[in-house]
């Protein structure tokens, strides 16, 4: 053994057909987290204020289902939030703190993500939205997005109290559309939720939008595209 990490595969191998339903991650896959850095430059010079907000926000998602003391993904991104600020020893006002979590509600989709729902929809591929958000932020991103009329479900780890990359979080796809798992095709930006669904079992594609390298723990996704515009039936 050599220790060499997995490689992704290449060629016609690497690009498995799309199942009969598709299950989409939301922030960072079809709605655009980087949008509120304009927001957080009101209150922060440092470009690292976002990327800390973020990352604490998964860790805390993490940390809480590992712990098992589920918070939900409001109350966690409030928390990450008063982190990031404290780390760039930034006061926020009450008003201000509720209007930055109030704008993971407010974000735009990417540009490709429309032209893909459309051509995916007009083929009767099912449609859903599988996230860490809770049920009400999902539906007011998605809605916020215009994109509500492409998916059958919204879906939120809140019905398991539990975040991604657990199992059953990813369970809550196959119950919803009733299909056997490897039937259904899971599509998120982000390399450890794609880990995560294919080691459940599903049919991944990583939309890697940042150009990051593959994880080295877990299996890997069947496929990488660089945009949702390579999403292709």
């Amino acid at each position: 053994m050599t220790g060499e990490a997995p490689r992704p595969m290449t060629g016609e191998a690497a690009r498995p057909s799309i199942g009969e339903a598709i299950v989409f991650d939301l922030y960072g896959t079809l709605l655009d987290f980087k949008f509120l850095q304009r927001r957080v430059k009101l209150f922060s010079a440092k470009p690292e204020f976002m990327d800390t907000w973020r990352a604490k926000q998964l860790q805390y998602a993490f940390t809480a289902t590992l712990m098992d003391r589920y918070r939900d993904f409001e109350t966690l991104t409030g928390l990450a939030l008063d982190y990031a600020a404290a780390n760039d020893l930034v006061a926020l006002t009450p008003q201000e703190r509720d209007e930055l979590i109030a704008g993971w509600s407010e974000l735009p989709a990417f540009p490709d993500v429309e032209p893909a729902l459309a051509a995916l929809r007009l083929r009767e591929v099912r449609l859903a939205v599988l996230s860490n958000g809770t049920p009400e932020a999902i539906a007011r991103g998605v809605a916020h997005a215009r994109l509500q009329p492409y998916f059958e479900a919204l879906l939120s780890v809140d019905a398991v109290r539990a975040y991604k990359p657990r199992p059953d979080v990813y369970q809550l796809a196959v119950d919803h559309f009733g299909l056997p798992r490897e039937h259904i095709t899971f599509v998120s930006s982000n390399g450890w939720d794609a880990t995560g669904a294919a080691e459940f079992g599903f049919s991944v594609i990583w939309c890697n939008r940042s150009g990051a390298p593959p994880e080295t723990f877990g299996a890997l996704p069947g496929r990488i595209i660089a945009s949702l515009a390579e999403l292709e039936p």
